[in-house]
């Protein structure tokens, strides 16, 4: 039986994961939860998987959770102080990384530390911090295994080959909302109409960032420093169907694919069980009634977040802090209604504009350029709006 902590329960992902525990608890045991404001959720997943340890935002949650609960009630702890207690669980044998955001580095730096493995959804823990966690990870004997639909197949297309015979990897992209829209309808989108994906449920900040694909733009960032291959040598293409979910290209011209119905259960398991497999309630695959699956270049005049996002990877440093940093701000004002859905790649833009030290040695580098990133976004969104 594993033993596992669940950073983010109460996110699409967590609630993935848990549902994935329910019907396999032979496997798998959770000794720790996180979770964010829907108290109501994280507290049916107390009551329903009985963690010895959970973290929440403030103390106030904690207490009126702690009420709910009464008698029942494990240790609740708050902040960020809670959460690296969970993360860092001594019982612990994987921690689910799925908080959504920069919130999620210091966390799942603690899980390394701890040397639990990992089960890696957010994706921002490599965006803003790549050379360190790797770092870390592979001096505390940590293995980090992708969540993330497109890195998930792209660890599954490279099991059993070597890695100095990857010439390219594929990311897929479904396009999000927006993918047919004209630079002028774009203008005039609403955040209900962003939060609208065609192929996945997702959370509203991660929607988002798929409408402006921002999202694949983080991905390749965290392509780079999950399977340590340069920008150059990995690829966007546009795959409205979401089918294949990514691929990888050999020197000998073959590409491998890994392709599955949209459903984030069957990375999830994946990663619970590597190196193992185990039976899903998925539907099968029928190709001959999809019929055809069609791929197309990104539109990075429609979509200029992707392109931020190849540059802050080249830039190096903490351009991809800043970069996300700037994205986070945006995303958040935007879904408030105080910038248009165009703005959001012109703010991260000019926060990326601006004369900044790009020095990354430690974690503190990190926290730094993020802060320094957030208020000149404020900034910039404050003269816009």
């Amino acid at each position: 039986m594993k033993n596992l902590v669940v950073l983010g329960s109460t996110g699409s992902i967590g609630v993935n994961t848990l549902n994935i525990v329910a019907a396999h608890p032979e496997r798998y045991r959770v000794v720790a939860l996180t979770g964010g404001n829907n108290i109501e959720r994280l507290e049916e997943q107390i009551r329903a998987f009985r963690p010895q340890l959970v973290a929440v935002i403030s103390q106030s949650q904690a207490a009126l959770l702690r009420m709910r609960l009464g008698a029942d009630s494990p240790e609740i702890l708050h902040g960020v102080e809670g959460l690296i207690a969970c993360a860092s669980h001594g019982e612990a044998q994987m921690v689910v990384s799925a908080i959504v955001g920069a919130a999620g580095l210091i966390p799942t730096m603690a899980a390394i530390e701890a040397g639990h493995d990992i089960a890696l959804a957010n994706k921002e823990t490599l965006v803003t911090a790549g050379p360190l966690v790797m770092a870390r990870a592979a001096a505390r004997g940590v293995r980090l295994v992708p969540v993330d639909s497109e890195h998930s197949a792209i660890f599954q297309s490279l099991v059993g080959h070597r890695k100095g015979d990857v010439r390219r990897l594929i990311l897929t992209a479904s396009g999000g909302p927006f993918r047919e829209r004209s630079l002028a309808e774009l203008a005039q989108v609403t955040p209900a109409d962003a939060l609208h994906h065609p192929n996945w449920s997702m959370g509203r900040k991660i929607t988002i960032d798929s409408a402006t694909m921002m999202n694949k733009g983080l991905e390749v960032i965290e392509a780079r420093w999950l399977f340590d291959l340069p920008a150059e040598r990995i690829d966007v293409h546009v795959h409205p169907q979401s089918i294949v979910h990514s691929m990888v290209e050999y020197i000998d011209g073959s590409v491998i694919a890994q392709m599955g119905i949209p459903d984030m259960r069957t990375p999830i398991a994946y990663a619970l069980s590597y190196p193992e497999r185990f039976a899903l309630e998925i539907p099968q695959l029928d190709l001959c009634r999809i019929g055809r699956l069609t791929f197309e270049q990104p539109d990075l005049q429609k979509f200029p977040c992707l392109k931020l996002a190849y540059d802050a990877l080249r830039e190096g440093g903490t351009a991809p802090t800043i970069l996300n940093a700037a994205n986070e701000v945006a995303v958040e004002s935007f879904l408030r209604g105080d910038i248009t859905f165009l703005n959001i790649g012109r703010v991260i833009a000019a926060v990326l504009e601006a004369p900044c030290d790009h020095r990354l040695e430690h974690v503190d580098d990190v926290l730094r350029a993020d802060r320094r990133a957030r208020t000149r976004a404020l900034k910039i969104i404050e003269a816009i709006a």
